[in-house]
């Protein structure tokens, strides 16, 4: 196994996620309860699936845990920083640092090469440009691609061009990295390829979460819980699901 190039960043008491009847609605008419609150711990090295079918609240969950939404209910902790008293600069910026993003579609710029579209994490980091290139470097070593720096992504197989985006996703060295059906876009062999890096990384003592609808996909992390008309649930645990107004915590769903 190739050693790591980046380590992820941790937190030594605090889980990396903490979910406390966290919930979202949309007003109507009539209104609509996307994710009902719920309750959820993932702690630091833990490698979880997230799955449910389409329009189970997948989409909005993923919204809220990479922050790029904000809840109705409840509160969400990432690293032990309470997300809701950010200002929306301080939570693009704890974004930014603590979180990597690995979507379906790779999001790889055409006419830059592999080591510029990594680079790119690191200028909306504020990473000093003299850092930059080693970083990103390293981080293409790190899913094996040190040989592709130069190439542009339309000389990249679909597995290559994925592995791209992990180690973009990678080389600010986040405490989470998020994935969305990161392999949806991708033949089967591509994808083997890409678990097999989520497996490495998992090894290496990285956070994921994956959030899937492929049993296949599930079936390579730790833990798998569930999403279903936006309630959370994970089996072998009482259901992750905060009762009425008042009534407190039907479970809490932690580790």
């Amino acid at each position: 196994m190739t050693a790591p190039a980046t380590t992820p960043a941790t937190t030594a008491t605090a889980p990396v996620i903490r979910l406390r009847g966290l919930g979202r609605s949309f007003p109507g008419p009539p209104p609509v309860t996307a994710l009902h609150p719920a309750d959820l711990a993932v702690h630091s090295g833990e490698y979880v699936a997230i799955t449910g079918p389409s329009g189970s609240g997948k989409s909005t969950l993923l919204h809220l845990l990479g922050l790029l939404d904000t809840p109705t209910a409840g509160s969400y902790e990432l690293d032990g920083i309470d997300t809701a008293r950010l200002s929306d600069r301080d939570r693009s910026t704890l974004r930014g640092r603590r979180i990597g993003f690995v979507f379906q579609s790779f999001h790889l710029l055409a006419h830059r090469t592999a080591e510029e579209n990594v680079q790119l994490a690191q200028v909306y980091n504020r990473t000093p440009r003299t850092e930059r290139g080693a970083a990103a470097r390293a981080a293409l070593a790190q899913v094996g691609l040190v040989h592709r720096t130069h190439a542009l992504p339309s000389t990249l197989s679909g597995g290559e061009r994925q592995r791209v985006a992990i180690a973009r996703a990678l080389v600010n060295r986040p405490s989470l990295l998020l994935c969305d059906e990161p392999t949806g876009n991708l033949d089967s062999a591509n994808a083997a390829a890409v678990l097999a890096q989520f497996d490495e990384l998992h090894e290496q003592g990285f956070t994921l979460l994956v959030i899937t609808h492929d049993p296949a996909v599930a079936a390579r992390a730790q833990r798998t819980v569930r999403i279903a008309d936006g309630r959370l649930t994970e089996p072998g645990r009482e259901p992750a699901v905060v009762g009425p107004a008042g009534s407190g915590p039907v479970g809490s769903g932690e580790a």
